[in-house]
């Protein structure tokens, strides 16, 4: 029997699988990823996968006895000048000291990783040929010099099809509503840029590519009057639609990293999350 066998597996077990799929070299400078609460030392037999540290997800994590909870957004970034267990963080905090729940965050490691939140985007949209918008500057021997690693996807879409279709394409595949678009709707698109998440950031990289489309999330209207003004298109999906979508593919990620390492360890997909906007 091996060692992998005898000895619990701990946080900072899954907090090596977690590195090597969202190396930390890739977060970025103002950004806090890695373990937020709890001990390396904490034995883990069940992880809950969410987007957001909520109470809620929480209350779930104790309901469903996960003793590690791994999201996408990370509950500290701004330094706290004390925990008030009454506040909304100072609740979260205690929840997880009290019942022994390990939160850790991959944040922008995760969206520039290969395979990470920028990729699932431009594979749940059928992108093809998706290289990085931003490439990486200067990749780490644990995140390797890769087309793949860096900020936001670009990839074609093949046929191309007028803006208006390609939007339709979009609702259907992220499984929305409604979205916002600006652009002339007979535009043919053969060129998509992605960015997850809030895409303000990277809209000059989009407009100095051969995309002709930005999908993306908390679009402001002087990025739609940008857009508009180089003849160029963008589409919002909205910042929970665009990111929500990491959480069952992690899972999976984990599940078979758990398997391949001999590790008795559940993960399962948070069920209590949704959108704050109400899309009408």
């Amino acid at each position: 029997m091996t060692d992998a066998f005898q000895k619990p597996v701990t946080v900072a077990d899954v907090a090596k699988v977690m590195e090597r799929i969202a190396p930390m070299d890739l977060a970025e400078s103002w950004d806090n990823c890695g373990l937020q609460l709890g001990s390396r030392r904490w034995p883990v037999k069940k992880i809950l996968v969410a987007l957001d540290p909520l109470d809620e997800v929480l209350q779930a994590a104790v309901e469903r006895q996960a003793d590690m909870v791994i999201t996408h957004h990370p509950l500290l970034i701004k330094p706290m000048r004390n925990i008030d267990v009454e506040t909304p963080v100072g609740r979260i905090i205690g929840r997880a000291l009290c019942g022994e729940i390990a939160v850790y965050a991959a944040h922008t490691n995760l969206d520039s990783a290969e395979k990470g939140i920028n990729d699932m985007l431009a594979a749940a949209l059928e992108l093809k040929a998706v290289e990085a918008l931003v490439p990486a500057e200067a990749p780490s021997v644990k995140a390797p010099e890769s087309r793949l690693v860096g900020m936001g996807r670009v990839g074609r879409v093949a046929p191309a099809m007028p803006l208006e279709a390609f939007a339709q394409h979009v609702k259907a595949r992220l499984k929305l509503t409604r979205l916002k678009m600006a652009g002339d709707p007979r535009m043919l698109v053969d060129c998509v840029a992605v960015c997850s998440g809030s895409g303000t950031s990277l809209l000059a990289d989009f407009l100095g590519s051969p995309a002709q489309v930005y999908v993306s999330g908390d679009l402001r209207y002087h990025d739609a009057r940008a857009v508009d003004a180089a003849e160029r298109a963008l589409i919002d999906v909205g910042h929970f639609p665009s990111e929500h979508i990491m959480v069952e593919t992690l899972v999976a990620q984990l599940s078979a990293a758990m398997q391949t390492a001999g590790w008795q360890v559940a993960v399962e997909a948070c069920r209590v999350e949704q959108d704050p906007f109400e899309w009408r």
